[in-house]
């Protein structure tokens, strides 16, 4: 079995609240394993036999729409896919012990090098990205309520689908659930 964490976006934001034990029976109502959710955001953990990362986005995307009444794009990361991202350094430390906020956006699939072009016309002052295969960093200097970006300005940009979270709960999903030796 492997474990994933699906990182789901429109969950307990803009109006669509679902209880996390409601979503951990969707999951569970999907056949998968071991499923938990980390707060309340739309971070669920599961296991299944299924390899296919694509396949499973799409399918929980699509079951989630049916059961919730709307969109939920999801991206689904494995174990180790998590603990990498959490310890990837996109940035000097020197900028990050001064930032305001370090968020990671997850995508269906790596940018283009058109992409990459618009992505760095959206820097300013305050904000600045690095593009990591399916991740893009964002690095706040200020409070992101100072900022104009936000995921709305990424996917007009970009044209991309994405859902954003804080480098510390990608940490945290890290170290709670590190990748486990199978």
């Amino acid at each position: 079995m492997t474990r994933y964490i699906a990182f789901l976006r429109a969950i307990n934001v803009g109006g669509h609240t679902v209880k996390m034990d409601v979503l951990r029976g969707h999951f569970t109502a999907m056949g998968f394993g071991a499923v938990e959710t980390f707060i309340a955001s739309g971070n669920v953990i599961f296991e299944t036999e299924t390899k296919d990362a694509a396949a499973l986005e799409a399918r929980i995307a699509t079951e989630l729409e049916q059961a919730l009444g709307y969109d939920v794009a999801t991206f689904v990361r494995s174990d180790g896919e998590v603990a990498a991202i959490a310890s990837y350094a996109p940035f000097a430390a020197e900028r990050l012990e001064t930032a305001g906020a370090l968020n990671v956006a997850l995508l269906a699939a790596p940018l283009t090098p058109g992409d990459e072009e618009r992505l760095m016309a959206l820097r300013t002052p305050i904000d600045d990205f690095h593009a990591d295969g399916r991740e893009v960093y964002w690095l706040c200097q200020t409070k992101q309520s100072e900022s104009t970006f936000s995921n709305a300005v990424f996917e007009r940009a970009l044209g991309k689908r994405a859902t954003f979270r804080g480098m510390s709960t990608i940490r945290k999903l890290a170290a709670k659930y590190p990748p486990a030796a199978r």
